[in-house]
């Protein structure tokens, strides 16, 4: 790998990591500052659900963006504009006033997430592609995991989370400084068509849509969730923690497995792991068996994206690709959505157990309809 590529992939992991410490952190800090006020489930999850509602609109904006500023430059300014937005929460009414700052705070980190994921997938191009893409999924994992181990340290009230979230948005975009970026630019001069990139690869947009439902539950919900269970806030912090680390440790034996094996049984079997893991969490809860069950949904969960980001890399290039990382992003944000909403209807409706049971019950429909697409291609081949 030539030296330029080395620093260019280097930024575009950087600038993902930003995503992933700013989503780890966001999540479950407003969720837990909003339950502390009492506010009730459901509206936690109206709240949580203004996030993807602002990654799934800026799609619309990312091709004007940077054919107009250039793919660096809309990556920095996409980084200082989320700073901003996150240092203004403790300035702004408790719940009206987030509506609408989590909506921006997701339209802005979506512009970052879906070039730097573009220039990754770009860039981690050869024989280690999958590994290097499961190293970059554990990273951002990894900045998953620091967001809400952040909040041990400084709990939830005043302006101090919220400095510390927005002082490592800026760190983390030094490395960004040093792109040269013109392949990205002249690439992202055709429009991204998620509808059209959706006929292509419905199956793989889908894995992406099932990954986001739980994970946006979990980081809106679980803290809540393991409050509502007997945990204090400190120990809810950390189930969270418990969940993200799952992702960085497992990820690179994912990747090996899709390198070896057909990627659609792979991810079959994660989506089975994942959902028998949120189903035994209730039978577990306070027992140190919750944190290895915990960890593997978390692994498992996350290998789907890694596998499906991977068969992304290897079926598509050049301007389907860039549309592909969009379509991603997306989906990513309409699974989101559609996560903390259910995440917040369950528990109102069902209890506190109603989040996991209803998680292990969207798993099992991935896994029938990643079966039965796989049926379908073999006999399409035939």
């Amino acid at each position: 790998m030539d030296r330029q590529r080395f620093v260019n992939l280097l930024a575009a992991i950087a600038a993902i990591t930003v995503f992933g410490f700013t989503f780890g952190l966001m999540f479950p800090l407003l969720s837990l500052i909003m339950e502390s006020q009492q506010i009730p489930s459901q509206w936690i999850g109206y709240n949580a659900a203004m996030h993807p509602v602002g990654i799934v609109l800026s799609v619309f904006v990312i091709p004007t963006v940077v054919r107009r500023f250039g793919a660096k430059r809309a990556v920095i300014g996409a980084a200082l504009l989320t700073a901003v937005v996150i240092v203004s929460y403790p300035f702004v009414p408790i719940f009206w006033g987030w509506f609408v700052l989590r909506v921006l705070q997701g339209f802005f980190i979506s512009i970052l997430f879906a070039i730097s994921e573009a220039w990754i997938v770009r860039f981690a191009e050869g024989p280690w592609r999958s590994r290097i893409l499961a190293i970059y999924t554990s990273i951002m994992a990894l900045s998953f995991g620091g967001g809400p181990a952040i909040i041990t340290f400084t709990g939830i009230d005043g302006a101090l989370p919220f400095v510390v979230g927005a002082a490592v948005l800026i760190v983390a975009m030094i490395p960004t400084f040093f792109v040269k970026d013109e392949e990205v630019d002249s690439e992202d001069e055709t429009p991204l068509s998620v509808v059209g990139f959706a006929r292509k690869a419905p199956v793989l947009l889908f894995a992406v849509g099932m990954f986001a439902i739980l994970d946006a539950a979990n980081l809106s919900f679980l803290p809540v969730y393991a409050i509502k269970k007997g945990f204090d806030q400190d120990m809810a912090a950390l189930a969270l923690t418990a969940f993200v680390v799952g992702n960085t440790v497992l990820q690179f034996p994912i990747g090996w497995c899709a390198d070896h094996f057909p990627k659609r049984t792979v991810m079959a079997v994660c989506g089975v792991l994942t959902g028998l893991s949120s189903f035994l969490v209730p039978f577990v809860f306070g027992s140190f068996a919750l944190w290895p069950v915990l960890t593997v949904m978390g692994a498992t969960a996350a290998g789907i994206y890694t596998v499906a980001l991977a068969e992304l890399g290897e079926r598509f290039s050049g301007h389907e690709l860039v549309t592909g990382t969009a379509s991603f992003s997306t989906m990513w944000g309409l699974g989101a959505l559609a996560g903390s909403l259910l995440a917040g209807w369950s528990i109102a409706g069902l209890g506190p157990d109603g989040l996991p049971f209803t998680l292990a019950a969207v798993f099992l429909v991935f896994v029938l309809t990643v079966v039965a697409g796989a049926r379908s291609t073999r006999r399409a081949s035939r």
